[in-house]
């Protein structure tokens, strides 16, 4: 079979499947692959930002809606795409949702969508686009985060998820080596997206995560981490670090959460615990929870899947 990184920089052919590809990292490397040649599949819920995004590349590009913990969704995209394009050489499971708030307060809901998304949600998309990929030798990048190092207080589910995504991916790459499949995870620290921006508004978090100190709190911009990701998945890179300190942060993982639970202190975290039961009292424990366009399209669509749940005749 052929291998769609043979000339390096050159996707022409290339099938790429990107989930969470509305805005942000989905969306800027969707339009980076696209002028590399590449044919790019835009996977997600906000199909109208999506489509926006597909017009701006051209015909080499096709949105589709589907939500990643939705297996009949993901197979219907995938179907697609294999039938449109003849197979799929990358996949990069992007889609990730986040919210701002403490275990012991935060909407449940919320909160365990968080882990379907961030966590099902790769999964099931590599579980289904994966026999389409080891057809083409291919290359399966999961978007992790710097969370998964540093497991910062009001971000418990998020750290959890991003920090399985890993695992999950160690081994996943032990699995398809014989296979000639190539799988990275991708662990960018914060970078100026949606998701980002909204957590830096939340009337709580947002000062709490401005007292992180130095790098650990610091945000780059959107371009650098494109470029880094885009050289990653270019050369099929077991690990991408956004930037590349975070590496560093792996070697000393071990040595982390006491420093972090002693920094809570700096972040004055218990001031932030009564803020956001105030914060749920006056807005409500769902709105409070939520962080970016992502967190709440998705958290619609299960309260959809709910009400459907619901009227159905016998429940």
């Amino acid at each position: 079979m052929r291998n769609p990184f043979k000339r390096k920089g050159n996707l022409d052919g290339t099938v790429v499947f990107i989930t969470g590809a509305a805005r942000g990292i989905g969306a800027g490397l969707a339009e980076r692959f696209a002028r590399r040649g590449a044919k790019v599949a835009l996977v997600g819920l906000e199909i109208e930002e999506q489509d926006t995004v597909a017009e701006r590349i051209g015909p080499n590009a096709v949105s589709l809606e589907a939500d990643v913990t939705s297996w009949e969704e993901l197979e219907a995209a995938t179907t697609v795409v294999v039938e449109k394009w003849g197979g799929i050489d990358i996949v990069i499971a992007n889609a990730g949702i986040a919210t701002t708030g403490f275990a012991r307060s935060v909407d449940p809901v919320a909160y365990e969508k968080v882990f379907e998304v961030d966590l099902l949600g790769v999964w099931r998309t590599f579980r289904v686009t994966m026999p389409h990929v080891i057809e083409r030798k291919g290359y399966l990048l999961a978007i992790s985060s710097l969370a998964a190092i540093t497991h910062a207080p009001g971000l418990a589910n998020y750290c959890a998820a991003k920090a399985a995504v890993e695992a999950f991916c160690n081994s996943l790459r032990a699995e398809l080596r014989h296979l000639n499949v190539k799988v990275g995870v991708a662990h960018p620290s914060w970078i100026r997206t949606d998701l980002v921006e909204s957590a830096d508004k939340h009337p709580v978090f947002g000062k709490l995560r401005a007292g992180m100190p130095g790098l650990f709190g610091k945000t780059y911009p959107l371009g650098f981490a494109l470029d880094k990701l885009e050289e990653g998945v270019l050369r099929r890179s077991r690990t991408i670090h956004v930037p590349r300190w975070v590496g560093g942060a792996k070697l000393i993982r071990a040595f982390l959460p006491p420093f972090i639970e002693v920094g809570s202190r700096m972040m004055h975290v218990a001031e932030a615990d009564a803020e956001a039961i105030e914060d749920i009292r006056r807005r409500g424990a769902r709105e409070a929870a939520m962080t970016g366009h992502g967190g709440k399209a998705a958290t619609e669509r299960a309260k959809q899947q709910r009400a459907k749940q619901l009227d159905a005749p016998g429940t």
